[in-house]
């Protein structure tokens, strides 16, 4: 028998439909995470359906099939509903809506609801206070009174978008109230959240996975770089923290997930202040950049768990058998100082031991697109890192 076929998918399918024999799932988004997703899927001897209205999108490479259509396409949604038995997602903007929609027809998660938590940061950070974990002080802007109400404590601070925003965009730092009002200006007047600044150690990130009856389970606390509002490097185990600080960040992200009731792979950002303390940033409801360590560094990766939250599976405790460093890889790294278009020296960087080299398929590479990640792992932390710098340095890229 098919393995696929004997494994029951997440309560809810209609009666009509028989999740016994479920040999199909779906993802919306085509990016490299359903790539990913696709892969682990397979693994497992499921089928693969990608709903992408791009016609060459890393995940479509990968998978059986692709319906091309946008996301609210109702002809589109319907042909996921007959391919598919269980349907995710792989990008945190794809319209709560649609997935509102399919999960009239079959089991979706994350639900919904929980998507539509993490699509808007208003949402967002009532839902951290919800849950009793504290995040940054802040005002939600959304009109020319409320501007005008802000409270001169939250400056400096930063301008964030309520919606639509990621990887650094649909935000400005703003050092003074007419900073801010011009910032909000030049971002058309749409709801914001500011943020005060604080006096940040560390950024760090925890990847949970809830299944459907509450189990949850998560990979290790991980250390994270950002630049220019991109993840750059991703450190595991997170070097610097001591017991209660992982203890109280896995606490916290699984509040998170249980008070949204949430199913699936839910990935929870904090902020290490240099006073000890940790506070929320943002989660996104999907598998994460900062997470994709985990195909090389341990034995269940995020992926897998995504697979094994939307089929009903056992979710079991990731361990990581390698301390790992993960560089992401960005499209700049395919030009030259004078702009001129190169390829990246990989022969270079694959003789290196521990060396796991992931590229996407993007055809074309742009500045700050995310074409591919390195993970290098290594019998220390220190050999990790060791390794990461050696590679980073022969391909141009800032120490850390």
């Amino acid at each position: 028998m098919d393995m696929a076929a004997s494994i029951r998918l997440l309560p809810g399918t209609p009666s009509a439909h028989d999740p016994a024999r479920a040999t199909t799932l779906g993802v919306m988004g085509g990016g490299q995470l359903g790539r990913m997703f696709v892969h682990a899927a397979q693994q497992l001897g499921y089928r693969t359906v990608v709903l992408e209205a791009e016609a060459d999108s890393p995940a479509a490479q990968a998978a059986h099939h692709q319906v091309r259509t946008a996301y609210l396409d109702p002809a589109g949604l319907a042909e996921l509903v007959r391919e598919c038995d269980a349907v995710t997602t792989e990008f945190e903007n794809v319209p709560a809506d649609a997935l509102r929609e399919l999960a009239d027809h079959r089991p979706v998660a994350p639900a919904a609801a929980a998507v539509a938590v993490c699509q808007d940061r208003v949402a967002e950070k009532a839902h951290f206070a919800a849950s009793g974990v504290p995040c940054a002080p802040y005002a939600v802007i959304d009109s020319e009174t409320a501007l005008a109400a802000v409270s001169d404590t939250l400056l400096p601070g930063i301008l964030k978008t309520a919606r639509l925003g990621y990887d650094g965009k649909g935000q400005v730092r703003v050092a003074d109230r007419a900073a801010l009002e011009a910032a909000w200006t030049d971002l058309q007047g749409v709801t914001c959240v500011l943020e005060q600044r604080l006096s940040l150690a560390d950024e760090l990130s925890v990847i949970v996975a809830r299944g459907a009856a509450g189990e949850v389970v998560h990979l290790p606390v991980q250390h994270n770089l950002h630049r220019d509002g991109i993840l750059a490097v991703t450190q595991v185990p997170a070097p610097g923290l001591d017991a209660a600080q992982v203890e109280q960040a896995v606490a916290s992200a699984e509040r998170i997930a249980a008070s949204l009731d949430y199913v699936g792979v839910l990935c929870v950002e904090f902020f290490l202040l240099t006073d000890g303390s940790l506070v929320a940033n943002e989660m996104a409801p999907r598998p994460h950049n900062s997470g994709h360590y985990s195909i090389d560094a341990c034995d269940v990766s995020q992926f897998d768990l995504q697979v094994r939250c939307m089929t009903g599976l056992p979710l079991v405790a990731p361990r990581l058998h390698s301390p790992a460093v993960m560089l992401n890889l960005l499209g700049d790294l395919w030009f030259d100082a004078e702009g001129r278009e190169r390829s990246p020296d990989w022969a270079a960087v694959l003789a290196l031991p521990g060396v796991h080299l992931h590229l996407y398929g993007k055809a074309q590479a742009r500045r700050g697109r995310k074409m591919g990640h390195l993970t290098l792992t290594g019998a220390t932390p220190e050999a990790a890192r060791d390794a990461a710098l050696k590679a980073g340095a022969l391909l141009g890229l800032e120490a850390f």
